[in-house]
């Protein structure tokens, strides 16, 4: 049976801490992830349920909540190596392709896109890799024939309601230009206020592996 592991008691300053580093969701991943498994042990979540939740292995959690324990804050930040770039044997190289081809989301990540600097981060914290530098991980990805394409994309939202939200902005447009009929209770004027104009929805160049 598994060690059952829980952070250390945490005061209001640094539960204050972990919160602003886990809402800002801006930085380093690495420090964002860790902070999100040390409140959730501090909120007596067990290690299972929080991997399940921050989509990692339930070990990864267990040496979070150690390094934290024994290192505080320090822990929560990657230390890259400086030096020569080290290399990579084939099973890590093909873990490192496969995770820049696929969206942070499906990670449980606050982002669309990945950036060298957030994919680096990401690798680390999942123990993929012990370190890698910026450049090295764009020369092993170019070698692995992933490049950084120009884009076009859609602006999304981060707010879990937003479909329920736009359904219903949609209904109230309709209702507004005669397209369905208001039901009882509904409004039957809809004034629309602080709107800039469909330029906010184009599309615009960004950049993507």
């Amino acid at each position: 049976m598994a060690e059952r592991v829980q952070v250390r008691e945490i005061d209001d300053d640094e539960g204050g801490r972990l919160l602003r580093i886990v809402r800002r969701g801006t930085g380093s991943v690495v420090a964002w992830r860790r902070a999100q498994m040390v409140l959730l042990s501090a909120q007596k979540m067990p290690v299972a349920k929080i991997a399940e939740v921050t989509f990692t292995s339930e070990d990864r959690v267990r040496d979070v909540i150690h390094n934290f324990n024994a290192d505080g804050f320090t822990s929560l930040y990657p230390k890259y190596a400086g030096g020569r770039p080290r290399t990579f044997n084939l099973p890590e190289r093909r873990e490192i392709k496969k995770i820049a081809k696929s969206k942070p989301v499906e990670h449980g990540l606050p982002f669309s896109t990945w950036s060298l600097s957030k994919l680096a981060d990401f690798l680390v914290a999942e123990g993929v890799v012990d370190d890698i530098s910026h450049e090295g991980l764009r020369v092993l990805l170019r070698d692995e024939g992933v490049s950084f394409q120009r884009i076009k994309t859609w602006k999304t939202s981060k707010d879990p309601d937003y479909q329920v939200k736009k359904a219903r902005v949609e209904h109230l447009y309709a209702i507004a230009d005669g397209e369905v009929i208001p039901e009882p209770g509904e409004p039957t004027v809809v004034l629309c206020l602080d709107e800039f104009g469909p330029l906010n929805l184009m599309p615009h160049p960004g950049r993507h592996w």
